[in-house]
């Protein structure tokens, strides 16, 4: 009898790569589609809403962060307890829901409550789309991965007040908020056919919450981690004061509303062409050198900006190159930081990054929100609250590195240097 040959390895399960990153992208762009799509329609949402202050319409987006924030903390335990699919399910389920409530919202706290469980859902996203990657894909090809679909990532922010902006050429503000519903259930529904569960059996976890607590207190007392994890809090909060104040700049200072789509593209264009520089030049200068001297530049350059304006020099010249240039340092930074914050908790990767995730996103938008608030007709508040956060970063940078900025850091014999 002839025996039977081997069996042949199984084809993987699902999308094959070019869809799968497609996937992959589209779940991390519905978080910034949902962030900066209706930036042009705040004036519009609070005169419907009868929001008498008009920085009070920042809510918005603030609410938003908060849920996204604050939520990235239970989707990792849950996600290893269960499995991925049927959490990435009720997170999107939730992003649609709440989308669809806040198009219908008949006040604006009705609206802000809904902005905070569309973050809620949303946090899914950002959480679940690392961990699919990491179960299918490892080494480059994990890689090139997040690499292809972080292109698309970036893209979205550069065209979400312009799709809004088109969205009100056409229809009221709660079109923009059906965009996200419609965009989120499609995604779902994408997942739902496509996507099959990554998470092998025999790699669930179960939720012990005196292990997550352990790790979590690991990672929040780690000098190198905690460091660079309040290092990126500061940086996140001035990227988030930028975006509560910018359509009331361009609206209220410069009177040049029907131009803030075109500028805040060529600004968010300075943070994807940085961060795809960077990628570049990390391996060849470390992440140390690259993104102190980053951090540093950019705090100069938000307190020139600062200075600029509160001189009565500011025009919305001036506004879009001191900006774009302060952002451009921010490409930099961002993506460096969370690495370095990552350096030391490898064996703990999953809820460090939760815990960072948190920390950063749900500070973060609370300095935002403070640095928005200050708005009183010129852009002076935002450029020195930016220029602060940027001092506060470095001051956290130095307690990481032990007082020592641009310090090398010592890799395995072959691999780049930090």
């Amino acid at each position: 009898m002839t025996s039977a040959a081997p069996d042949a390895p199984a084809a993987p399960r699902g999308p094959g790569f070019p869809e799968f990153v497609c996937l992959i992208a589209m779940m991390m762009a519905l978080n910034a589609l949902a962030i900066d799509s209706m930036l042009p329609a705040l004036p519009m949402i609070g005169e419907a809403l009868g929001v008498v202050r008009e920085n009070d319409r920042q809510w918005i987006v603030t609410a938003y962060l908060l849920g996204f924030g604050g939520a990235q903390i239970i989707y990792g335990p849950l996600a290893d307890r269960y499995g991925r699919k049927p959490v990435l399910m009720v997170g999107i389920g939730l992003y649609v829901l709440f989308s669809a409530l806040a198009a219908f919202a008949p006040t604006f706290e009705l609206l802000v409550l809904a902005r905070v469980g569309t973050g809620l859902g949303a946090a899914s996203l950002r959480v679940l789309a690392v961990s699919i990657v990491r179960d299918r894909y490892s080494g480059r090809t994990m890689a090139r991965v997040m690499s292809l679909s972080f292109l698309v990532f970036l893209g979205v922010p550069i065209l979400a007040p312009s799709v809004g902006a088109a969205i009100l050429a056409v229809g009221p503000w709660p079109w923009i908020f059906g965009l996200l519903a419609a965009a989120g259930a499609a995604v779902m529904l994408w997942a739902a056919i496509r996507l099959p569960e990554t998470l092998h059996p025999e790699d669930r976890l179960p939720i012990d919450a005196r292990r997550i607590g352990g790790a979590f207190r690991e990672a929040v007392t780690n000098r190198q981690s905690i460091g660079y994890t309040l290092a990126m809090t500061a940086i996140t909060g001035a990227l988030f004061g930028f975006i509560n104040s910018s359509q009331q700049i361009f609206a209220d200072v410069f009177d040049a509303e029907a131009a803030f789509p075109l500028v805040f593209a060529g600004i968010a264009s300075g943070i994807a062409a940085a961060s795809l520089l960077n990628a570049t030049l990390v391996v060849r200068l470390g992440s140390r050198l690259l993104s102190h001297s980053a951090l540093l530049a950019f705090t100069a350059v938000a307190a020139t900006h600062a200075l600029v304006s509160a001189l009565g020099f500011e025009t919305i010249w001036t506004f879009a190159i001191l900006q774009g240039l302060t952002m451009f340092c921010f490409g930099f930074v961002a993506g460096n930081f969370g690495s370095m914050a990552m350096e030391p908790m490898g064996h703990i990767a999953g809820t460090a990054s939760s815990a960072q995730g948190f920390i950063s996103t749900t500070a973060g938008s609370l300095i935002g929100f403070l640095i928005g608030q200050q708005f009183a007709g010129s852009a002076t508040p935002m450029a020195a609250g930016i220029a602060a956060c940027g001092a506060t970063a470095v001051v956290f940078v130095l307690i990481a590195e032990r007082g020592r900025l641009f310090r090398a850091h010592h890799q395995p014999v072959g691999a780049p240097g930090g």
